[in-house]
């Protein structure tokens, strides 16, 4: 026999189910309304943050100039070998290639 008034074991599963699929949604629209919102506030604030300019660029021309001081070097080592340079100059020539 069935009481009027008060809900069975299904009505509450039912009932419960309800209120937690609405909660679930509702709980699910705040949280995209607030990612919304923090993608609104990184984008305003993405381009000042942008400002550094990039590293790599300058770290290619030592690379060559160290080469080209190599190039030099041996040309003055050979020049030297020849007999064309006098140990002196060999050293004064290096030295002004080295702090170059």
């Amino acid at each position: 026999m069935r009481r009027i008034g008060r809900p069975g074991l299904i009505g509450t599963v039912a009932r419960t189910a309800v209120v937690a699929s609405t909660a679930q949604a509702a709980a699910g629209r705040v949280h995209r309304n607030q990612q919304q919102r923090w993608a609104a506030q990184e984008q305003a604030a993405a381009p000042v943050a942008a400002a550094p300019p990039p590293a790599a660029a300058p770290a290619a021309a030592p690379a060559a100039d160290v080469d080209a001081q190599l190039a030099q070097l041996a040309q003055l080592g050979q020049l030297r070998d020849q007999g064309i340079l006098t140990e002196a100059e060999f050293e004064a020539k290096k030295q002004a290639i080295l702090a170059s």
